[in-house]
């Protein structure tokens, strides 16, 4: 009962860094979409893809040094290539929202835009949260993770140790 409960602790507090870095990135997302629909006359997606993108950069430093600091760090490049390809999905699924009440239903003023905003954001960040935490920032095996995060070297008996290998 006791483990049961310490991995409901993690996962809460888990889904709290997640919320507050995501609380953060729609902050960034909407702010950035509502500065470049107001400075150019760019149509209403191509202003959110470009808010989406900024958003995306921005949580990714924040998941990657704070939401998930304490998960495998072993290949930065495998981790970023699919962080940008989840995040792509995201991207589509956040934006197509959008596109449907604009071009859809032809619901484009200001308030509705950034209502339709917001919406895509939820929907494409439940999908994103899942993606993240299963394939992205995958957690460390256990005793990797009791280890310290250092990984566990094995040695054999009559074997040099790696400090004793000449390369």
């Amino acid at each position: 009962m006791e483990r049961r409960s310490s991995r409901l602790q993690r996962l809460v507090r888990e889904v709290a860094k997640f919320g507050a870095v995501g609380g953060a990135g729609v902050l960034v997302n909407l702010g950035v979409f509502n500065l470049v629909r107001h400075v150019s006359d760019l149509p209403v997606v191509r202003a959110s893809i470009i808010a989406t993108v900024v958003a995306i950069a921005f949580n990714y430093v924040g998941f990657r040094y704070w939401t998930y600091r304490d998960r495998d760090k072993g290949s930065r490049t495998k981790e970023l290539t699919l962080f940008l390809v989840f995040s792509a999905i995201g991207l589509v699924i956040e934006n197509g929202v959008l596109y449907l009440a604009t071009y859809g239903f032809g619901w484009d003023s200001p308030l509705q835009s950034n209502v339709f905003k917001f919406v895509g954001i939820g929907v494409a960040t439940l999908f994103r949260f899942w993606s993240y935490r299963s394939w992205v920032f995958r957690a460390m095996p256990a005793r990797e993770a009791a280890a310290g995060a250092e990984p566990v070297l094995r040695h054999e008996p009559g074997e040099p140790t790696p400090r004793q290998r000449v390369p």
